[in-house]
């Protein structure tokens, strides 16, 4: 029997969940797991999930005191939401998954990785390895210093909202773990600039990090590359031998009901024999290319702008259902 495309990555690529939906993570069975503030709002918002919000807000209320109002206390129940999902997709997932920093925190390195330490001792608390776990970082400049010293402690980081190499050279320089250049969203760039469509390897979303790829292996980094944000499974089998690659559920589907073959893509033992040249990198260089490259400027300002409203979202969401509770129990009280 011919195998779909699902399972022949799966022997040159580690698969990973793009989802906060336990149901979709259960369903695929990947290797890892990975969320963003967008998904784990989706997530929120899903009946079936209300026992994990309410639980979180409760606790939140409970450690504030009788005294916090609704906002502070979903302010501190958001923080503690993405942990308590993380739990959740640990114990289906046999490896690791991604828990976001607050993007609004992405040009502070010391908030960064305040944050970063509290999420990490949450999942101490629950008795959860730190190996099991990545943090979430956007690859500004002071997020790239903050992953770099988190390393630096033991605690290993994802470097997302990346779109340029100059971001990929500094996350690799900074020794982090894990980069997520965003695929789809490069080409959604690209569309909108030149009104043309890209397929196979004209994807400037592929081309992106099949450099990037070819880089790591060729100068012999340990970070891995992990290609994020697919608009189609084209995409997917142009990148096929990445180390990781973090696709969403309804194009997971699409791979396991496809058969075909598909051939390895990219393949360190290739990057041997490049010619590429070294970047130098420092910050005064990262800002001077990163100003030159308009679309990893725009996307990044984009991507950060866009998880931050996802953020805002999600404490409206988690302010209104205390609310929702705490009328519940008046009435219940009333009741009696």
């Amino acid at each position: 029997m011919a195998k779909t495309l699902l399972e022949q990555l799966r022997e040159m690529t580690v698969v990973v969940a793009d989802t906060g939906d336990i149901k979709s993570i259960e369903k695929y069975k990947p290797q890892d797991a990975t969320t963003n503030p967008s998904l784990l709002t989706a997530a929120a918002e899903m009946p079936e999930y209300q026992p994990i919000v309410d639980d979180v807000l409760l606790e939140a209320k409970k450690q504030l005191g009788p005294q916090a109002n609704d906002k502070d206390v979903a302010n501190l129940a958001f923080r503690h939401l993405a942990v308590a999902f993380g739990k959740k997709i640990l114990a289906i997932v046999p490896g690791r998954v991604s828990t976001e920093v607050d993007a609004r925190l992405s040009y502070d390195t010391e908030a960064t990785m305040k944050q970063a330490r509290d999420i990490i001792k949450q999942y101490d608390q629950a008795g959860i390895s730190r190996e099991r776990v990545l943090i979430k970082i956007a690859s500004t400049w002071p997020g790239i210093k903050a992953a770099e010293r988190l390393e630096q402690e033991g605690i290993h980081c994802n470097l997302t909202l990346l779109f340029g190499v100059h971001q990929a050279v500094a996350c690799a320089e900074a020794k982090v773990t894990l980069i997520s250049p965003f695929v789809g969203r490069i080409l959604d760039w690209y569309k909108k600039s030149t009104g043309k469509d890209y397929q196979g390897t004209e994807d400037p979303g592929v081309q992106s990090v099949t450099t990037i790829y070819n880089y790591f292996k060729k100068f012999g980094y340990k970070t891995v590359v992990m290609g994020a944000s697919f608009r189609n499974i084209g995409e997917i089998r142009e990148l096929a031998g990445s180390d990781l690659l973090t696709i969403a559920p309804k194009l997971l589907e699409e791979l396991k009901n496809t058969e075909g073959d598909l051939p390895r893509k990219l393949d360190p033992k290739n990057a041997q024999n490049l010619q590429i040249e070294k970047i130098p990198m420092n910050e005064e260089i990262f800002e001077k290319m990163h100003a030159e490259d308009q679309m990893a400027h725009d996307k990044l300002k984009e991507g950060i702008e866009g998880f931050s409203a996802a953020l805002e979202k999600l404490e409206k969401l988690l302010a209104d259902r205390l609310a929702k509770m705490g009328a519940g129990k008046q009435e219940t009280v009333a009741a009696r």
